[in-house]
């Protein structure tokens, strides 16, 4: 039987395949305008997707008109300010997993009482002050990130028509190669975070198995800015996991054998 916790991981998981299925036919394609008519629109285009489009051009102009530089740039930064986000993620998990004794002893003890076995898992992390669901933050963060900056893709001719290596950004990667890459990144950056997660939650094996193949499908409809976004985050990733997770994990094992 899942716990409440894994329920909560899956039924997240669920609900993004959903959203991002959603949103991958959810504009038509024609569908242009300046960014100043975004001011316009309803709460979430004047409020949230003008202030993305707006400031995908400001760095364009700073990189002689280049998008692909300007995602790059607002990638690093929406990267870095949820860094402590992430900080706190790598912290939540390294805790799980020096709790691991304990929760393996009280799934043990109460397997035949999974309300019991919940409650006192509860007070375990209450008394540790941790939180298991700490890891979805920085993807729950990013989410409106990324549906701001789909809207701003769709719906701004000069981002529709720039173009990386000859792939236009407002339309799909020919040739799969930018879905190839991101799901490609994706995977190495969940392989570096793997063994941390899964102890600290089962049931992410799975999701991190399955994300890159979600990442692959849905970045063959969606227009090649978004995967070229996922590569440079997860780009960002990879090195930002050598520090927290390879690193230290082979600084852990030096010390050990040093012993």
């Amino acid at each position: 039987m899942l716990s409440r916790n894994s329920k909560k991981k899956w039924l997240l998981v669920i609900g993004l395949i959903m959203m991002m299925g959603l949103l991958a036919g959810c504009v038509p394609t024609d569908h242009t305008m300046e960014t100043s008519d975004l001011l316009q629109g309803n709460f979430w285009e004047k409020n949230v997707v003008y202030y993305f489009a707006i400031t995908l051009d400001s760095f364009a102009g700073w990189f002689n008109g280049s998008y692909v530089l300007a995602i790059l740039f607002l990638t690093i930064i929406v990267r870095t300010l949820i860094l402590p986000l992430t900080l706190k993620q790598y912290r939540s998990s390294k805790a799980m997993q020096k709790l691991q004794p304990e929760i393996t002893e009280i799934r043990k003890k109460h397997k035949d009482n999974p309300q019991k076995m919940q409650e006192e898992m509860m007070k375990l992390y209450q008394k540790h002050q941790v939180n298991p669901m700490a890891g979805c933050l920085p993807l729950l963060v990013q989410m409106p990130v990324f549906i701001a900056l789909y809207n701003a893709i769709y719906w701004n001719k000069d981002i529709r028509t720039d173009d990386i290596f000859g792939f236009v950004l407002g339309e799909p990667s020919p040739w799969y190669f930018l879905p190839v890459l991101a799901a490609a990144t994706t995977f190495i950056q969940s392989k570096m975070m793997q063994k941390s997660q899964t102890q600290a939650m089962p049931g992410m094996s799975i999701i991190l198995t399955i994300f890159p193949v979600l990442i692959f499908v849905m970045s063959m409809s969606f227009p090649a800015a978004l995967p070229l976004y996922w590569v440079f985050s997860n780009i960002y990733t990879i090195v930002q996991n050598y520090f927290l997770y390879v690193r230290s994990s082979d600084k852990g094992k030096k010390e050990v054998l040093a012993k």
